[in-house]
């Protein structure tokens, strides 16, 4: 294994996890029609916990993580799937315990 291939192999699941709690923390911040997890921290219902102007700057955080999300996700598929699609073994029709073939005598009470 290259070593680009194992330096990439341990970035991308990092960025990815990162880009998911970043995201996850963003949106927690934001100021819903409730009031939000903003107002937890002590913040009025009409404010938020880190200023007023805050909800334009977490909306477009929130965007541009979403982007980041997606292509992360997309070069993570690109990079982890395989080239060559291995065939599904098929499975057979293998008789069952119940469908043995022996005498019928042998499973019937007398």
């Amino acid at each position: 294994m290259n070593i680009l291939a194992s330096w990439v192999h341990v970035v991308i699941p990092v960025v990815f996890v990162l880009v998911c709690v970043l995201l996850i923390l963003v949106i927690l911040l934001q100021k819903g029609r409730g009031g939000g997890l903003a107002g937890a921290f002590g913040g009025a219902g009409g404010y938020s916990a880190f200023g007023a102007k805050t909800g334009d700057f977490f909306t477009w955080l929130t965007v541009g993580l979403a982007g980041l999300f997606v292509i992360v996700a997309c070069i993570g598929v690109w990079y982890y799937v395989p080239d060559e699609v291995k065939p599904v073994p098929q499975l057979t029709d293998t008789p069952g315990p119940e469908s043995t073939g022996g005498d019928a005598s042998a499973t019937q009470p007398s």
